[in-house]
């Protein structure tokens, strides 16, 4: 592990691995960037890759207050160490925030997105309104298992009765213990509308991955494409939204070898 200092001063705790041009995975969800070292280890033969934890995640410190803005200090910090410019593989969250770093300007070569889930009409029940809003109330009385909750269940869509079941789980307190952050996304996500002059801004090369496993996911994976200037489609048939390493990174590595 290894730390890069944000604009803010903030510490960003990272990992790197392989050799060859940079690229920047970032994650989405609660969950660290142990998350994708699986990923992270399989594109080290071709890449060097940088995993970072964005704030209020893992090694790095949480600076309050929290601003959006800050998330692209924080990518801008880890590109610049990278050697000042680099490819980026976004996962579901994390790809909102790769596709607003790319719109903002920042040095980024190419972009692989997966399963960004913005929610186009009637493709699926909305997010409320006041989910942002619940999501730092139950923050501010500590209550993270209901912020995990909240998320599975109106977010993500998880049936109420399955998440009830995953909380007797022994599991649920350690998936709990890192879901403050979970308020941070919804500030990411805003109304999770896709944002298609933001994408209609972005010219450089990127690949769109889905799954086909959840069609209101995959209704967004196109909408993407069909707004990006540079867009290129691939679905990895039966892949979950937790995507297996092993089928995403060829698809990932020869988009990024690739001269297009």
């Amino acid at each position: 592990m290894s730390f890069v200092t944000s604009q803010d001063g903030t510490r960003i705790a990272y990992d790197s691995i392989g050799s060859g041009p940079a690229v920047i995975v970032i994650g989405g969800g609660p969950v660290d960037r142990t998350a994708e070292s699986p990923l992270a280890t399989l594109l080290s033969e071709h890449f060097t890759v940088y995993s970072y934890d964005r704030r209020g995640r893992g090694e790095t410190v949480d600076t309050a207050p929290y601003s959006v803005d800050r998330e692209f200090d924080d990518l801008q910090a880890l590109i610049t160490q990278a050697g000042g410019s680099a490819m980026v593989y976004g996962t579901s969250g994390g790809g909102m925030i790769a596709i607003q770093a790319a719109a903002r300007g920042l040095p980024i070569t190419k972009l692989a997105l997966w399963e960004v889930p913005y929610i186009q009409p009637g493709t699926r029940e909305p997010v409320p309104a006041d989910y942002r809003d619940q999501q730092y109330a139950l923050r501010a009385e500590g209550r993270f298992g209901d912020m995990m909750e909240l998320f599975m269940v109106k977010a993500v869509l998880m049936p109420a009765e399955f998440v009830e079941g995953m909380k007797a789980a022994p599991v649920w307190e350690a998936m709990a213990a890192g879901a403050s952050c979970l308020a941070y996304d919804a500030d990411v996500a805003a109304d999770f509308a896709l944002p298609c002059e933001v994408l209609k801004s972005i010219t450089i090369p990127t690949v769109v991955i889905d799954g086909a496993t959840t069609p209101w996911i995959t209704a967004a994976a196109e909408a993407i494409a069909d707004a990006l200037p540079d867009a290129h489609r691939t679905t990895l048939h039966g892949q979950p939204h937790n995507v297996d390493a092993a089928a995403i990174a060829p698809a990932v590595a020869e988009f990024f070898g690739s001269n297009r």
